[in-house]
């Protein structure tokens, strides 16, 4: 093979690298947008219920995070969307005192919501296992359409996640969220964009 060829040979093949890298950053940038676009919608529409998605709490205290998501859900329950709040979210450790959505109960139940206007589950641990649970206590009460709620960044894939289990959900993201700083926010964006590609595959 000549000097020549082999220079020839060489160049396509980094030429369709170059291209293969340029159709993945393009992919990755079309990800992010879609779940930064999915994010700051606020589809809240009346409802059957909310569905407050589970995040860390401190034994009796919510996390920051949590403690966003709980008092948008209560928002937007004194406004009237719902007549009924869900918290999912399990025993963050095997020393926790409370469950996460015990927790929110707890908070809910201090700022007047009556106990009959709150249902709670303890058993999931992550996203999926909140909106399974989530759907069972849906089954149970006949309870049709809900609300969402969640980060902004992490809004697309529980809604996707909700559909793909027959949910029919709005989505109302926080109005604010306790990832603010650069990092904080892009290592959260950067765990969602890894989310929606294992979530293509993974069959569940």
């Amino acid at each position: 093979m000549s000097r020549h060829h082999a220079g020839r040979q060489r160049t396509g093949l980094l030429g369709w690298i170059w291209r293969l890298f340029l159709l993945v950053m393009l992919w990755l940038l079309g990800v992010t947008a879609w779940i930064v676009w999915v994010g700051e919608r606020d589809q809240a529409a009346h409802a059957d219920a909310i569905i407050v998605l589970g995040a860390a709490a401190y034994d009796a205290k919510p996390s920051p995070v949590f403690q966003e998501r709980i008092r948008h859900g209560l928002d937007l329950y004194d406004a009237g969307y719902a007549p009924l709040l869900i918290f999912t979210g399990g025993y963050g450790g095997s020393g926790a005192r409370f469950s996460e959505s015990q927790v929110a109960r707890r908070y809910a139940l201090k700022q007047g919501v009556p106990d009959e206007a709150i249902l709670i589950e303890t058993a999931s641990r992550n996203t999926v296992q909140n909106l399974v649970q989530a759907k069972r206590l849906m089954d149970q009460r006949g309870i049709h359409r809900v609300i969402i709620v969640s980060d902004p960044l992490h809004m697309a894939r529980a809604l996707r996640l909700s559909r793909g289990m027959g949910i029919d959900a709005l989505g109302s993201s926080t109005p604010s969220t306790r990832f603010r700083s650069f990092h904080t926010s892009w290592r959260f964006l950067a765990q969602e964009i890894y989310f929606f590609h294992r979530d293509l595959f993974v069959v569940r």
